[in-house]
């Protein structure tokens, strides 16, 4: 199992940018799919974002298209996610995970993800 610690969320004016980090520890997540998801009061959980096994490719919803970016650095076994142009529906928690063994593909099927962070608060003022 790894352990997920999400950082870097706060208060933020809309349009502005913030970089998340989801730190892991107990093993290397170089080797698996991760994501981004988010949830906010009152809603269900979604996927802002997922990054392939290779890290290769990604994908991201139409609602946060060329906005978001996923990146990992292996040598400090840290996921990030940049959240350019914030929107105030971008208000919620943020979690990171990291999917199964087996999987390759970037996915926002949550199922696939077996270890999830605490979260990290992003706050959007107008």
């Amino acid at each position: 199992q790894v352990q997920l610690v999400e950082s870097g969320g706060g208060l933020v004016q809309a349009g502005a940018s913030l970089r998340l980090s989801c730190a892991a520890s107990g093993r290397t997540i170089s080797s698996y799919v991760v994501g981004w998801f988010r949830q906010a009061p009152g809603k269900e959980r979604e996927c802002v974002g997922s990054l392939s096994r290779s890290g290769a490719s990604t994908y991201f919803p139409d609602s946060v298209k060329g906005r978001f970016s996923i990146s990992r650095d292996n040598a400090k076994n840290t996921l990030y996610l940049q959240l350019n142009n914030i929107e105030r529906a971008d208000m919620a928690v943020y979690y990171c995970a990291v999917a199964r063994v087996g999987f390759g593909s970037a996915s926002c099927d949550s199922d696939r993800y077996a270890d999830w962070g605490q979260g990290t608060q992003v706050t959007v003022s107008s």
